[in-house]
């Protein structure tokens, strides 16, 4: 009885400690594998789907920020700066639409009319407020990986295409049209590659 006993132990050690197979391990770490890019495959578009919204939050602030600052120049570099009592198109005539964009040596701290901002573009750090200054969070900008270009053009009928693009009676403008509407087109590129626009119109007051 007591060599039988001893015989059953040792088939039972021998069976619980012959550890694993090669082609045993294979499969479980194939199995693995697979389990593993299921979950990733789940995962990951729901983890970029929760940072896009925060993504199009900051990029709409960042939009209405320099709206709000555009908006508080003058219409054109030819209107009265100092109270609006004279328009341009009456004394004088407004800009030229293929002049648009900031004048000589005007940087965004002296810009004083909303055409001043036609073609500024920032990205990352370089994204500043009206101070000038990088906005931060903890040392580190709010808008790192995000790119901020700003469009302004004349749009009479308020259709969102500029007016320099279309036919007048057939013959395309050659960048000498005035108007008294102009669109500011702002555009928010988000580190995910999403542009997000936004728009306002200006008129001649």
């Amino acid at each position: 009885m007591r060599a039988n006993s001893r015989a059953f132990t040792r088939a039972y050690t021998r069976a619980y400690t012959r550890g694993f197979t090669l082609i045993e391990l294979i499969i479980g770490i194939v199995v693995f594998s697979i389990i593993m890019l299921v979950i990733i495959g789940v995962i990951g578009p729901q983890s970029r789907l929760s940072i896009e919204p925060i993504w199009q939050i900051r990029a709409s602030e960042l939009a209405q920020s320099l709206l709000t600052e555009i908006n508080a120049k003058s219409f054109d570099e030819q209107s009265d700066h100092t109270g609006g009592a004279t328009r341009c198109n009456e004394a004088q005539s407004c800009t030229a639409s293929g002049a648009l964009g900031p004048d000589s040596g005007e940087t965004r701290n002296s810009f004083d009319d909303i055409d001043d901002y036609h073609g500024l573009n920032q990205t990352g750090a370089s994204i500043l407020n009206v101070q000038g200054q990088s906005m931060l969070n903890n040392g580190v900008s709010l808008y790192n990986g995000f790119t901020a270009q700003v469009s302004v053009y004349y749009d009479s009928n308020e259709d969102g295409i500029n007016d320099d693009d279309a036919d007048q009676n057939g013959v395309p403008d050659t960048g000498t049209l005035v108007a008294n509407v102009k669109r500011i087109t702002i555009t928010v590129i988000t580190p995910g590659g999403e542009p997000l626009t936004f728009a306002s119109y200006r008129w001649n007051f």
